[in-house]
């Protein structure tokens, strides 16, 4: 790998890390824990993320519970889990939190796949304009002479290659969430 392509390899591993974690808050159907991550909840004062007040268990493959390791921040977690508009329904049981993940309907799970394409469009422009800069940076040194035409045309034809490396990474992560999604 050129250093053309190291100097900006950060910048697209952070962008395949950013769309997973993206992801991850697409519901499936079955329980999962990260579907609450994006859960704020006013704890003594300020806003703090549920997993840092409290135990997230998931009971099956449809139910979680949330035991607060403070019970007087109880209706705050319900609260926050009603705010985060994530399409589920807290349910209070005095000492924890119940959320039964509701089996999705057909066009749920096609939004679903049509709200996961455009978080990986999203990814995929931030992908191109890293390759923007590693051609940019390539040309330019190109014309400053401290690299041959041929070096150049090497240089740029590994770039496409790691760029389409990145590309079938996120078509692969993308096709494994598409799956979970519709699966029943």
């Amino acid at each position: 790998m050129n250093t053309y392509i190291e100097q900006y390899q950060g910048e697209l591993m952070q962008a395949i890390e950013h769309f997973k974690k993206e992801i991850s808050s697409i519901r499936t159907g079955r329980a999962n824990p990260a579907i609450l991550d994006a859960v704020q909840v006013e704890s003594y004062g300020t806003k703090v993320p549920l997993q840092q007040v409290g135990n997230i268990s998931v009971i099956d493959a449809h139910c979680m519970t949330i035991t607060p390791w403070d019970k007087n921040v109880l209706k705050e977690v319900e609260k926050g889990i009603i705010e985060a508009d994530l399409g589920i329904s807290p349910v209070n049981e005095g000492d924890k939190i119940r959320i039964t993940i509701p089996q999705p309907t057909e066009e749920d799970r096609k939004n679903r796949v049509k709200k996961l394409n455009e978080k990986l469009e999203v990814v995929r422009v931030q992908i191109r304009q890293v390759r923007d800069k590693i051609k940019d940076s390539i040309e330019k040194a190109e014309e400053n002479k401290e690299i041959s035409e041929d070096d150049k045309f090497r240089f740029l034809k590994e770039m496409e290659e790691e760029i389409k490396n990145n590309n079938d990474k996120l078509q692969e992560i993308r096709d494994g969430k598409e799956k979970e999604i519709m699966t029943i």
